[in-house]
């Protein structure tokens, strides 16, 4: 047999037996803890399935303190209403009066100036405008440069010419700029 075994099969010891402690004379009842009304002995005399008025007045606001949500649909005539100021009429009604349109360009259209690169398509141009900017993290200028197809009605521009071109609206698939005029003329 193990030694574990030959543990749990002894019976203890006299010795380990504790000896009874003479009991203090217990005072009056516990004390109430802070939420219960304190209950006096001529109120102890009373039967305990009638609560005390008072107790009772004490229980009832602690249920309604939950709230019930609102629900979630509402019917029309349950909903809360909340009436429209009525406004005041005027005597007469004022004339409808329309304003004239007006003659200057509706935005501001974007414009871009670069270098052609092709012209062999029929009035259509490629345009390369080069863009430099500062690299916002590391300060270092970087150079890119952007191909565009404009349209080119009378066929003016050659290959090496410096011309702006606007935005304007869709040509054709690719086309959504137009040549504005031509800048300077390639040597």
């Amino acid at each position: 047999m193990s030694e574990t075994e030959n543990e749990t099969t002894e019976t203890p010891e006299p010795e380990a037996v504790e000896e009874p402690v003479a009991e203090e004379p217990v005072a009056e009842a516990p004390e109430p803890a802070a939420d219960e009304p304190a209950v006096t002995e001529s109120e102890s005399t009373e039967s305990p399935e009638e609560p005390e008025p008072a107790a009772a007045e004490a229980e009832a606001p602690a249920a309604p303190a939950k709230k019930q949500r609102p629900q979630k649909h509402v019917p029309r005539p349950l909903r809360r209403q909340r009436p429209k100021p009525q406004r005041e009429r005027p005597a007469q009604r004022r004339p409808i009066v329309r304003l004239p349109k007006p003659d200057g360009e509706r935005g501001r259209r974007q414009e871009r100036r670069g270098v052609v690169v092709s012209s062999a398509m029929d009035k259509t141009i490629v345009v390369k405008v080069d863009m430099i900017k500062i690299h916002p993290r590391y300060k270092k200028v970087i150079r890119r440069s952007k191909k565009f197809h404009a349209h080119d009605e009378q066929n003016k521009a050659n290959v090496g010419d410096v011309v702006r071109i606007v935005e304007t609206r869709p040509l054709s698939k690719t086309k959504n700029w137009r040549l504005a005029e031509v800048v300077e003329v390639a040597k």
